[in-house]
């Protein structure tokens, strides 16, 4: 059989697909194979590069890959899509081609593999947002099956929780329904000690990295923030500077820039949504703090944030104290030094 030099890989949720092509990069295998068929199937072929979307499992797949000499490399699905021959036929045969044709692009930008502490890392902000979720929805049901029956209680969360015991005994409430209000205040404090679960290992996380303890110098940036971004960001290293780490996670605008003009529209919002919300969080309570400061009492990069309030407006603001927070968090990840205020005047000095 003509020798596999590099490989396309597909993976759904019960199968996988492979596409594998020779050093002429002609296609000479197309398979479809279950889990266990492909680490036996990966295990008897000599070592090649073997590409694949950064999907739920492909990280797991790196490190099975990786241990049986290959090269694994992983893309993001978005970068993969225009390798897709035919649009209108999307099928997993032609996505795992498409991904062949993708790995073996020599300017193709390829996504750091995670490792299994990062990973489970993550589990514990995932599991936390949907405890959030999950609570939300509780409360919102709650609050229209009680709208049924003539009862109206506060937008407040707190104050729906505490009215709960009471109405039990609301006589406007049939008998039949009050155990649904008793069953639902005991979830709702199940649900807040999972939470609370959650808060403390992403605490301890936090206070165990010495990079998650830099990145909370910044103004607006938390233990919830500082952790994610230390779980998600395998190697700063990946990133050329601190625009790209910022183009990850969607905070630059979109370009649509033709015959020497550039036009520039709304953020992306492509990549991490979940870090782009934290850092959209800490931007609020970093430009919040700024506005409250005297402005004889304001640092450098306050001043910066009241001056860009002032011109743009509250939300454009905000997109752009996260986007610097982003820069800031690469300089610090990359070049492993803490945060300091003053460094631009080192800088400024050293220039002149």
């Amino acid at each position: 059989m003509t020798e596999i030099t590099t490989v396309g890989v597909d993976l759904a949720k019960d199968v996988i697909v492979v596409c594998a092509s020779n050093a002429a990069g002609a296609v000479v295998l197309r398979k479809q194979l279950s889990f266990s068929a492909f680490a036996a199937w990966a295990a008897n072929i000599p070592g090649c590069v073997i590409g694949m979307e950064a999907c739920s499992t492909a990280h797991h797949w790196v490190r099975v890959l990786a241990s049986l000499g290959h090269s694994p490399k992983l893309m993001a699905a978005e970068v993969v899509a225009p390798f897709r021959m035919s649009r209108g036929a999307k099928n997993d045969h032609n996505d795992a081609e498409a991904i062949l044709v993708a790995v073996q692009q020599p300017t193709m930008r390829f996504v750091s593999p995670k490792s299994i502490e990062q990973q489970a890392m993550l589990s514990w902000h995932r599991a936390r947002a949907g405890f959030l979720q999950e609570r939300k929805s509780l409360l919102n049901r709650t609050r229209g099956l009680l709208a049924e029956f003539g009862i109206w209680v506060g937008r407040s969360a707190a104050v729906l929780i505490r009215k709960m015991p009471e109405l039990a005994d609301e006589p406007r409430l049939p008998d039949l329904f009050k155990p649904i209000l008793l069953h639902t205040l005991d979830h709702l404090r199940q649900l807040d000690q999972r939470i609370e679960e959650c808060d403390a290992r992403i605490a301890e996380h936090a206070r165990q990295s010495e990079d998650a303890k830099r990145i909370q110098q910044l103004s607006g940036v938390g233990v919830l923030t500082a952790s994610a971004v230390v779980a998600t960001v395998s190697d700063a290293g990946d990133y050329r500077n601190g625009r790209q780490l910022a183009a990850w996670a969607g905070l630059v605008p979109r370009q649509n820039s033709s015959g020497g003009k550039s036009r520039l529209g709304k953020i992306t919002k492509r990549g991490d949504s979940y870090i782009r919300g934290l850092l959209t969080q800490g931007a609020r309570s970093t430009l919040q703090s700024a506005l409250k400061r005297q402005a004889h009492q304001r640092s450098r990069l306050q001043q910066w944030i009241v001056a860009l309030h002032g011109r743009v407006g509250y939300h454009k603001t905000l997109v752009a104290i996260a986007n610097k927070h982003l820069r800031m968090i690469w300089a610090i990840l990359a070049k492993g030094e803490d945060y300091d205020p003053n460094a631009w005047r080192r800088y400024k000095q050293s220039a002149a």
